[in-house]
């Protein structure tokens, strides 16, 4: 995920806003206690989250990948008074150690956690989103866009996670690999679809980001 020099990386941390202390520590604890703590969308990426919610004022956000729960904290930061955060994820292990960040926030109660398959559980839902954060296995990528752009209003935007996938899209060595080609395969398609206007952000692992055309 390291694209510039350290001392650049070094320079637009400390020249962006800083974590709460809260998050500080959700950070730090996923570093300690959990494993690939890299999944952890961190202080500037977080920052960027939280600046695009309340840029959107969303009520109802949709995130696919919930890991320790600190991009949650971040999007939930913009909701509207009566807005609220579904987030999803498979990994029963991580819910109590998300869910004990959570509690200590006053956006817990914005917070719900939906524990399961994401391809199973995106059809059930019936809200239509203001924003979806796209964060979860690569290889389904293409199928949670196709699943959840019906889900999303007019004007409503995605964000997709991971999509220079350290450098590997760019990288003809590792054009076999699957899930490097799962990611190529989501950034041309979304390319292509007059129904979204797209710009790739090479913020972090980079940021796919779409606005639903009108």
């Amino acid at each position: 995920m390291d694209f510039l020099p350290s001392n650049i990386t070094a320079y637009a941390d400390a020249h962006t806003s800083p974590e709460s202390e809260l998050l500080h520590r959700l950070n730090r604890n996923t570093h300690a206690q959990v494993i690939t703590p890299r999944m952890l969308s961190g202080h500037i990426q977080g920052r960027f989250l939280a600046m695009i919610s309340c840029m959107i004022r969303p009520r109802w956000i949709l995130e696919i990948g919930t890991y320790t729960g600190y991009s949650a904290l971040c999007l939930a930061e913009g909701l509207s008074p009566d807005g609220k955060l579904i987030t999803i994820d498979h990994n029963e292990e991580l819910e109590d150690f998300a869910r004990s960040y959570w509690q200590q926030s006053p956006l817990n109660d914005k917070i719900e956690f939906r524990l399961g398959t994401a391809v199973d559980i995106l059809p059930t839902l019936n809200e239509t989103f203001d924003l979806v954060f796209i964060d979860a296995d690569k290889r389904n990528l293409s199928v949670y866009f196709d699943l959840i752009i019906d889900k999303l209003r007019p004007g409503g935007f995605i964000l997709a996670d991971n999509v220079l996938w350290s450098g590997k899209v760019v990288d003809p060595i590792k054009l076999l690999d699957s899930d490097t080609l799962a990611v190529q395969a989501f950034n041309q398609k979304v390319h292509a679809d007059p129904r979204v206007e797209n710009v790739l952000l090479p913020v972090r692992d980079g940021i796919m980001m779409l606005r639903k055309q009108n």
